[in-house]
């Protein structure tokens, strides 16, 4: 959740600049006159207004939720019953990850400021997940989508992402390689955890994306809040092996959550750095060849956080939630006038494309071993 300063300022500038994300780049191939006239539709129809009383009800709703699970695991105390409170938990934690997301993208508010707050609140305090961090890594990303050379969510790590990064890969690394489509969902299960690690150690880095020491101490503050609020609470009400066995439920379904949400969205699409002209490619090509929409109804859109549309997303970084789906006929009509293909799948199918994607990439090492 698997980039922003407070108001993810390289992609909202492209939504309203075109040109900002790549300016002083080779021509590009349509350039800004490919991606303008939709601008002015999206525009017209009042699509980049926000749409913050929607934002609040969300809100209320979470921490009513949250509110919940924490009476029940008061009122039934150190009962094995308990854990089950970990399912609804995971689930709510996915909804305040989706806010801390969109806050990012300066969807909630047009103050920065607000925007920030309600990012801290939500990613640190709640989540104890580093704001400032996952807004720099998730600025690249949206800066260079799919981009191996550029965007951090498909750089070669735990799982690689193009066939030429399995060079090297031998132990471990390798047999993670060759088994990484088998692999994928189980791995996900850790990424709740993983992104508490990466925000911590970005705090503790000489070169993390704090710009100054009030930015760093309020951060860190936040996090030491949430890992003390957070054990207090679980060590207070249940015994210590149950309050760790519901740490670990709590924090593998938000990861397997958050996987899912994110798992489709790129993998498997266009790497601009396999084409001879992907660095000089407009907005609308970088965006929309790079992500595939997963088509769906309310459910859909609750469960992925509307980031099934992808495409929507990606053009206008800071469109509220409740109004991609309303994008979808204008961007998708568009995208057919200029000649560019615009993806989207079902459900399931999204995840076939995209494990049989990791799958095909570890072919050259199972055929070696």
């Amino acid at each position: 959740m698997p980039q922003a300063t407070a108001t993810l300022t390289a992609p909202d500038r492209s939504a309203a600049d075109p040109g900002a994300v790549t300016r002083g780049a080779a021509p590009r191939r349509g350039g800004a006159s490919e991606f303008a006239p939709l601008l002015r539709t999206i525009k017209d129809q009042g699509l980049l207004e926000r749409r913050t009383g929607w934002y609040a009800r969300g809100m209320a709703v979470n921490f009513l939720g949250l509110a919940a699970v924490v009476a029940g695991l008061v009122l039934l105390g150190p009962s094995w019953w308990a854990l089950l409170l970990a399912v609804p938990l995971a689930l709510l934690s996915a909804r305040v990850a989706f806010v801390a997301h969109d806050a990012g993208h300066a969807q909630i508010s047009a103050d920065r400021s607000r925007n920030r707050i309600i990012q801290l609140v939500h990613a640190n305090l709640l989540l104890g997940m580093s704001q400032e961090w996952w807004n720099d890594k998730h600025n690249r990303h949206h800066a260079n989508p799919n981009h191996l050379d550029k965007d951090p969510d498909v750089a070669a790590d735990i799982l690689v992402f193009a066939q030429h990064q399995t060079t090297g890969r031998a132990g471990f690394r390798g047999w993670l390689t060759r088994h990484q489509a088998w692999l994928f969902f189980p791995l996900t299960t850790l990424e709740g955890i993983a992104l508490k690690i990466y925000g911590i150690q970005a705090l503790f880095s000489k070169d993390g994306p704090y710009r100054t020491r009030r930015e760093r101490l309020v951060e860190g503050a936040l996090l030491l809040a949430h890992i003390a609020g957070y054990a207090a609470l679980l060590l207070t009400v249940l015994t210590p092996g149950q309050a760790l066995l519901f740490a670990l439920i709590h924090q593998m379904l938000l990861g397997l959550h958050l996987g899912m949400a994110f798992a489709p969205n790129h993998k498997g699409m266009e790497t601009p750095d396999a084409h001879p002209d992907g660095d000089s490619w407009g907005h609308l090509r970088r965006q929309v060849l790079t992500s595939r929409n997963i088509r769906g109804g309310f459910l859909t859109d609750w469960f992925l956080g509307g980031l099934n549309y992808q495409i929507e997303h990606h053009l206008f970084p800071s469109m509220p939630r409740p109004h991609l789906r309303l994008a979808q006929p204008a961007v998708r009509a568009h995208c057919r006038t200029v000649g560019i293909p615009y993806t989207e799948t079902g459900f399931v199918e999204s995840y076939r494309q995209a494990l049989g994607h990791l799958h095909e990439v570890g072919e050259p090492l199972r055929s070696a071993a």
